[in-house]
């Protein structure tokens, strides 16, 4: 069995000086030798300070003040406004999208496309061509939903005259915000960003928005966490029904 090791290929990974890896490689074995420099460059009293730092905002602490703070949240649905009036910092021309910051170069088909819709739903320009000249030329501002207190789903678009919801998390009197969900079929959250899809949501800024809003202020908000537990009783993780 012995013998038997031995005449397998050793292979090692190899941590600090490369060095330590030839005799290995002599021997006709194999080394991947492994970037690694001692923390704070080998200076022990920042070294001290960091492992101080770690200690105090450990993953594991880090974690339960995320979960207590999850749990504690009471969410309810307070209502329906606009973006550029309702979030936090929006400007008057900006999208915000899914995901960390991204420049327009730098993004994929759909959220492009997504972006260049919601141009044509703002009424910035008129057709397609001059809508990705405006997004290429730096004449819109991006910058990530997360920034403003917002989700959105897939390409997470949300321009200035969309409709969101209003969520109050009465614990901690926090809020949050998400656009409308626009059903099945081709959706500016895809990337289409055809007439049909501006159509519908002109329909749902125009009618949808403010018919939900009356509906939200007689009934003064809506307890969303027990609509939650509910779902998940009944099978259901929360997504998109």
């Amino acid at each position: 069995m012995i013998q038997a090791l031995f005449q397998e290929k050793l292979q090692v990974l190899n941590v600090g000086l490369s060095s330590f890896a030839d005799s290995i490689t002599k021997a006709g074995g194999s080394a991947l030798q492994i970037e690694w420099t001692p923390p704070a460059q080998g200076r022990h009293e920042v070294g001290r300070a960091l492992a101080r730092l770690v200690n105090l905002l450990s993953v594991e602490t880090a974690n339960q003040a995320a979960f207590d703070a999850y749990q504690s949240a009471q969410p309810v649905l307070k209502g329906v406004g606009t973006a550029g009036q309702v979030l936090p910092h929006m400007a008057e021309r900006m999208i915000l999208h899914g995901g960390p910051p991204i420049r327009w170069k730098d993004m994929c088909g759909p959220m492009r496309g997504a972006i260049l819709g919601a141009i044509l739903y703002e009424g910035w320009a008129e057709n397609l061509a001059k809508a990705e000249a405006m997004a290429s030329g730096g004449e819109i501002v991006f910058e990530p939903c997360h920034h403003h207190n917002a989700v959105g789903p897939m390409a997470g678009i949300i321009s200035p005259s969309m409709p969101v919801w209003i969520v109050a998390n009465t614990t901690h009197d926090n809020h949050a915000f998400c656009n409308f969900n626009e059903g099945l079929g081709k959706a500016l959250r895809f990337g289409a960003n055809g007439p049909d899809v501006i159509s519908r949501l002109k329909w749902m800024g125009q009618v949808l928005a403010p018919a939900l809003r009356a509906g939200l202020e007689l009934l003064n908000g809506v307890d969303l966490k027990p609509m939650m537990a509910q779902a998940l009783h009944m099978g259901d993780e929360v997504h998109n029904r």
